[in-house]
């Protein structure tokens, strides 16, 4: 398949290494500062510059867009996408908030997308195991819940779209939880809130935890990433497999998608 990447930093990098790794080809690079990017976006958030990074998407020929820009850039990156009507695999994290929006907009227009915290395929067998964990020790009320994450210093979210899709798994499947708190607490915590913590520190790749503690015992549930590149390797996976659904109708245009619907 050929290959349109929007965001060429540390994470853009190993998607390109992977996707020609698993036989794909990266046809366009776009970033708006990356040197070595083949596509530089404009800083303007003007009709021209999304055009001319619409243009260039379609110049290259791509089949498949993977996105994995920043926070501040990323809605406005698949509102410009979208109409292109290819698929597109969005890994970059921290807007939650509007995928109500995006939908609407998917819908309206045809244009494809498939988001996810985390691509990782060990990060979504360990929500499952959360999931079932969670579901089993909500009839021991003398345990409680909480979940940390840590990441090295340049990442820009926190605390991270993985750590927060965990706590939302975790009040799905809780009778006593309903609430994520995710800032320091300044008071006694109430039983019903479930403390999501982070730690910014060096070059750590990903750890997330998730603990069930009593005044007997604690038990811990890690998840500890390497590198970068399981990440790297799902999001080119998904990519690949979202193309195939639409290709053969599993999957309808002008929708969002996740892990779930494909893994």
């Amino acid at each position: 398949m050929n290959i349109a990447l929007v965001g060429y930093g540390q994470m853009g990098h190993m998607i390109h290494a992977c996707a020609e790794k698993a036989g794909h080809k990266v046809v366009l690079t776009a970033d708006v500062m990356a040197p070595d990017a083949s596509f530089i976006i404009s800083s303007e958030d003007s009709a021209l510059a999304k055009k001319s990074l619409t243009e260039a998407i379609k110049n290259s020929g791509a089949e498949g867009i993977i996105e994995f820009s920043h926070p501040s850039a990323v809605v406005n990156n698949i509102v410009t996408l979208l109409p292109l009507k290819l698929p597109m695999v969005v890994g970059t994290t921290g807007w939650k908030d509007k995928e109500t929006e995006v939908a609407s907009y998917a819908a309206s227009c045809g244009g494809t997308l498939m988001r996810s915290a985390n691509f990782s395929v060990g990060v979504n067998m360990f929500y499952r195991i959360v999931e079932e964990a969670v579901k089993l020790m909500d009839e021991y009320a003398q345990y409680d819940v909480s979940t940390w994450e840590a990441h090295h210093v340049r990442k820009a979210d926190s605390p991270s779209g993985t750590a927060l899709e965990i706590a939302r798994r975790i009040i799905a499947n809780s009778s006593r939880k309903t609430d994520i708190v995710v800032d320091a607490f300044h008071e006694k915590p109430q039983p019903h809130q479930l403390h999501v913590s982070s730690t910014r520190v060096g070059s750590v790749p990903g750890t997330h935890k998730v603990f069930f503690d009593s005044a007997a015992d604690t038990i811990e549930l890690t998840h500890t990433a390497r590198s970068r590149e399981g990440f790297a390797q799902g999001a080119v996976e998904a990519l690949s497999r979202l193309k195939k659904a639409l290709d053969t109708g599993a999957l309808k245009p002008g929708a969002l998608y996740g892990m779930e619907d494909l893994f």
